[in-house]
């Protein structure tokens, strides 16, 4: 299947018309719409439903999303390849790209970036949120150069470096909650509280063995991915969360953090697939990290 095709997709499943995708494109629509037939035919699945309630708007089969995923991956891939190609001569520029959850430790990543950025003031800084299993995938499909991880990795397909730093774990509850009244809180104070936990890859066990209680004898009310959103879930008071501190500013807020007793904590690792060819932008990066974090390079 051609890469044009692809992005002939993409644009009807963006403009959700084949009329306008056409347009934006600056092709013709019945061009459009036989290359769409053309594709469908050729992967024997109908990946458009046409017409949708007598109108002229078109929706995504469960196989159309499905390629729509793979076609978006595929074409930042190349252009991710052609950057890289493009860029492969003594100036150092181009794309570092990276993933990561919701972790003071990003402060290092700027912190790192700026200092690179003044001498090398054309590499652009691409960060990808999301969890362990996104951060993961990514990494595996070429996506991103470096993970930011807080689970065990497979040293037979990972490279890693520790951060010097860790992140601590506590609850984020409203100022007016009885266990604010405490500097740190214990297993026991919740193990009877409706609790709002992550839903990371890791953090269940990680958590579990801290407060001694198995899952179904907890009372979880709501699972987050971004902490932000659960801060949201703690202000209208529907329960506690579990989170690392410094995520949520809660400076002229209704909430307040406090630590876990006894302390928890979390280490971070920067991860990179095994025989990695890096762009020289990421290849600057890695080195500046390993300066900064005083590993042998």
């Amino acid at each position: 299947m051609e890469l044009r095709l692809l992005e002939y997709f993409l644009a009807v499943a963006r403009e959700q018309n084949i009329t306008a995708a056409a347009e934006s494109l600056h092709i013709s629509q019945p061009a459009l719409s036989t290359q769409l037939k053309n594709m469908e035919d050729e992967l024997g699945k109908q990946l458009l439903i046409r017409g949708v309630k007598g109108s002229r708007k078109v929706i995504l089969t469960e196989e159309g999303m499905i390629l729509r995923k793979r076609a978006e991956e595929i074409l930042s891939l190349m252009r991710r390849t052609e950057e890289e190609i493009a860029d492969s001569n003594e100036t150092i520029a181009g794309n570092v790209f990276i993933g990561t959850g919701e972790t003071e430790i990003v402060r290092l990543f700027a912190k790192v970036a700026k200092k690179l950025q003044e001498k090398y003031p054309d590499i652009r800084y691409n960060i990808s949120s999301g969890n362990a299993e996104h951060v993961l995938e990514y990494l595996d499909k070429g996506l991103i150069d470096f993970g930011l991880l807080f689970t065990e990795i497979d040293p037979k397909k990972y490279e890693a470096i520790p951060v010097p730093v860790k992140d601590t774990w506590g609850v984020l509850m409203r100022k007016d909650s009885p266990l604010a009244e405490k500097e740190t809180v214990c297993p026991a104070d919740l193990w009877d509280k409706p609790l709002i936990v992550s839903h990371q890859k890791g953090d269940d066990l990680y958590l579990g063995r801290w407060l001694q209680r198995e899952e179904s004898d907890l009372h979880i009310v709501a699972t987050y991915n971004l902490i932000f959103n659960a801060s949201l879930l703690v202000e209208e008071g529907l329960g506690y969360a579990l989170c690392f501190d410094k995520l949520i500013n809660t400076h002229g807020s209704d909430l307040c953090f406090r630590p876990l007793s006894p302390q928890l904590e979390a280490r971070g690792l920067i991860v990179w697939k095994k025989y990695q060819v890096f762009s020289r932008a990421a290849e600057q990066f890695l080195r500046q990290i390993q300066r900064e974090f005083r590993v042998d390079l």
